[in-house]
């Protein structure tokens, strides 16, 4: 079932519930339909997806959230994404390639964080109010907002401390993780700012 989370004049955000990695739908008015990582297929779920808004494009911030990539591809026709070489770990086909040329189209871009995975990768919505969908980047803390956790199958968190401070110079309001929980995460308004107040912690 699809959760509406987040809603503006020209975008929503969906979750569906009970998913690990979780699983987020974009509805765009610029982009079109834009699913962040897949679950197990499911007819029903596509349709109630379609009804939202036409799945136009499959995105994935890492392999870890990509299931059944070629069912949901021959079933909505949607093209699949991943960054560098994210996309060769991915079981089925990736349509497009990303790498750090990519814009996704006037208002949608990537920021490839690496170190998670080999190429993780975020999606960022930068019209306001701007949000990221940071994957297995960052996950949630103790308050509940992200921050950066080490993973004992980290790729290598040397560069995920590097990755972040990327951020920054990053505006935005809203953060989504793979970890995410619409009970107990903290994810906007005020993201960016309170991300920034996390990692000050990490890097104490």
């Amino acid at each position: 079932m699809m959760q509406l989370i987040f809603e503006s004049f020209d975008r929503a955000v969906y979750y569906l519930t009970d998913t690990l990695p979780a699983v987020f739908y974009l509805a765009d008015k610029e982009g079109g339909g834009i699913l962040i990582n897949t679950p197990v297929f499911s007819d029903v779920l596509l349709a109630e997806i379609n009804a939202i808004m036409p799945l136009k494009f499959m995105f994935f911030p890492s392999y870890f959230g990509a299931q059944d990539v070629d069912k949901w591809r021959v079933a909505s026709g949607a093209q699949s994404m991943g960054y560098g070489h994210e996309a060769r770990r991915i079981t089925g086909t990736i349509d497009l390639v990303l790498d750090r040329e990519n814009r996704f189209s006037r208002t949608i871009d990537f920021l490839p964080m690496s170190g998670r995975t080999e190429s993780s990768c975020a999606l960022r919505c930068k019209n306001k109010p701007g949000m990221v969908f940071f994957g297995p980047i960052l996950s949630q803390g103790e308050s509940g907002w992200p921050t950066l956790v080490a993973q004992s199958d980290d790729y290598s968190f040397e560069n995920r401390l590097f990755g972040t401070l990327g951020l920054q110079d990053v505006k935005f309001e809203y953060a989504f993780t793979d970890d995410f929980n619409p009970h107990t995460s903290q994810f906007g308004p005020g993201a960016d700012i309170a991300i920034q107040r996390e990692l000050a912690h990490v890097f104490d």
